[in-house]
């Protein structure tokens, strides 16, 4: 039984117009949702392997309710400017048996979701590093079916991710724990910082750091 990175999530401005900047880049935008019940909406780039979630709330009474206030959705998105980590990163099971989570974890069961499924949050992580969570069933990207996955900037596949902290940052055992699996890397950065390394037609480089803390490295694939 294995397990996977499914997608990440980056805080972003009020309908996402982040997202324009990516365009320009070469990236070919998929589908957004709202999420009801979670007040919070996204713009969605695919990949295959994986896919990057520019997420906002667009309604503070259901992202505070009592449903979804444990989810720390809304502290973290309100908190994106002022030195909190912006970012989430969800994993998958990597075929069609389930393990349990990588971490200890509890259920958030959003309404948007059938009753016997979960997302499994990470338990006693700080704001100050990223957001952990599990989706408990097989999941091969199917929210990507029918997607479209070819960029003119050239990535291809998602292969992984590292969440830059402050020197100092301390992790929590859910942190220490994925990075033990090789699920997700660490590495210094002075602000908080997402890398996302890709299998690409060429070599390429997009820095979204000024706007999104996001930088995209994608290299040709040796053959």
């Amino acid at each position: 039984m294995s397990i996977t990175l499914d997608h990440v999530f980056i805080c972003c401005e009020p309908g996402g117009p982040e997202a324009e900047a990516l365009v320009a880049l070469g990236l070919t935008e998929g589908t957004g949702n709202v999420h009801p019940g979670q007040g919070t909406a996204n713009r969605r780039f695919f990949f295959h392997g994986g896919f990057i979630e520019l997420l906002w709330v667009h309604n503070v009474g259901e992202a505070q309710s009592a449903l979804t206030a444990p989810t720390r959705l809304w502290d973290r998105w309100a908190g994106r400017q002022a030195g909190l980590c912006r970012f989430g990163v969800g994993f998958s099971p990597g075929g069609d048996e389930v393990p349990g989570p990588p971490f200890d974890a509890w259920p958030y069961r959003p309404t948007y979701l059938a009753p016997d499924k979960a997302i499994w949050f990470a338990q006693h992580t700080s704001l100050r590093e990223p957001a952990l969570f599990y989706m408990a069933w097989p999941h091969p990207q199917a929210s990507a079916v029918g997607q479209r996955r070819e960029h003119p900037a050239g990535l291809v596949r998602l292969l992984g991710a590292s969440v830059g902290l402050p020197a100092g940052t301390p992790l929590s055992p859910a942190s220490l724990a994925v990075r033990s699996a090789g699920l997700l890397g660490f590495h210094i950065s002075t602000e908080p910082e997402l890398r996302l390394t890709f299998d690409a037609a060429h070599d390429v480089v997009l820095d979204l750091r000024a706007s999104l803390g996001l930088l995209l490295q994608g290299a040709r694939h040796a053959s």
